[in-house]
């Protein structure tokens, strides 16, 4: 229903807050990650019929009742796909941060 909102929402955050954040997290990567998710799962979404274009653009808010299953679904699959993404990147980050210092510290006792 809309278990995108989750990893969307940070990505419109870390999207907006990129030049404040130091390039060693690498970032971009992050944003990649959470917005492809995110896209992937908006398209498999309106393909389902779960996304409409009229309002209220989420089937599930149309009838009060559904909402809060809509809310679990976001709390249950949304999050836990969020988590996955930081840690994937944070996988990621600590790797090449790993491997650039392997490749300076080589430099250094070379010269």
């Amino acid at each position: 229903m809309a278990c995108f909102s989750a990893p969307l929402a940070v990505g419109i955050i870390t999207t907006v807050c990129r030049k404040k954040i130091p390039a060693k997290y690498h970032i971009g990567w992050f944003n990649t990650l959470v917005w492809g998710g995110s896209a992937g799962l908006f398209i498999e979404h309106l393909i389902s019929g779960e996304i409409v274009v009229y309002p209220p653009f989420l089937s599930a808010m149309a009838n009060p009742a559904d909402t809060a299953v809509m809310l679990a679904e976001i709390l249950h699959i949304g999050v836990p796909m969020l988590l996955a993404c930081i840690g994937v990147w944070a996988v990621m980050v600590y790797a090449a941060n790993y491997l650039e210092g392997q490749a300076k510290a080589t430099v250094k006792t070379r010269a």
